[in-house]
């Protein structure tokens, strides 16, 4: 599994602290997805999404809709985009 971890820059001016349901859908509707988490700051203006792919493949192939998306959503909810990173997910473990 692999995973794209993108970091923001929320503000005063930031619309909302978490993403549409169709920002959430339009993601989890490209080829090879997982699924996403969404990552707001407490007490800080920053905020982390976090997006996991079956395969390197899929995760690379994926750019191009993400980087799309990521803009949009972006400049309609006014956050900054700080950086935009791609990780081998090593170890994963979730409790209920």
């Amino acid at each position: 599994m692999f995973a794209r971890v993108s970091t923001y820059e929320t503000g005063p001016e930031t619309v909302s602290d978490t993403p549409s349901e169709d920002i959430v859908s339009r993601v989890r509707q490209i080829p090879g997805c997982k699924g996403i988490y969404y990552l707001s700051g407490q007490g800080i203006d920053k905020a982390i999404s976090i997006t996991l792919w079956d395969t390197q493949e899929a995760m690379v192939e994926s750019r191009q809709e993400a980087n799309k998306i990521r803009k949009e959503n972006s400049d309609a909810e006014k956050i900054e985009i700080l950086a935009v990173e791609e990780y081998e997910v090593t170890v994963s473990s979730l409790s209920d």
